[in-house]
């Protein structure tokens, strides 16, 4: 069966998305604790950043799901 990211050429691609998703991720959190020190703030940006941060997670652990090897029980 093939699985998304088996051939070489997706494995380079997903892994280079994985990067740009990760600093993604961290830039925002590095937002969020700005706009949080800035002190008081409306909820709404904060609330926005950490939904994209969120959906960024949820894309990565998708991406490093599909990188590991399949494990044969």
């Amino acid at each position: 069966m093939n699985r998304p990211g088996s051939d070489p050429s997706d494995r380079t691609e997903l892994k280079t998305k994985l990067i740009g998703l990760r600093d993604e991720h961290r830039d925002l959190d590095e937002a969020i604790s700005a706009l949080v020190a800035e002190g008081p703030v409306t909820q709404v940006p904060v609330q926005r950043l950490k939904k994209r941060k969120l959906a960024i997670k949820d894309q990565i652990s998708r991406i490093e799901a599909a990188l590991l090897p399949d494990i044969i029980a």
